[in-house]
């Protein structure tokens, strides 16, 4: 009564082939190992620094306060 046998996961497995069908078990496969790839990539990208577009440089802030002079003038 402990541990199930090969003989009831073999009876577990063709109920599920039986409810569910060879068609949608491989659909369903190929789903988990996409979400699985997907899933390393986006571990191994969030690994590297992320480029993030940084500030204008200070020039710039140069630039507007210049600007805000100049229509005040």
């Amino acid at each position: 009564m402990g541990s199930f046998s090969i003989w009831h996961w073999l009876v577990v497995l063709l109920i599920v082939v039986l409810v569910f069908g060879t068609k949608r078990l491989r659909n369903m496969g190929g789903d988990l190992g996409s979400a699985m790839r997907d899933f390393k990539k986006g571990l191994q990208s969030d690994e590297e620094a992320p480029k993030l577009k940084a500030d204008p440089a200070p020039d710039g802030e140069k630039v507007a306060s210049e600007t805000k002079r100049e229509k005040a003038e």
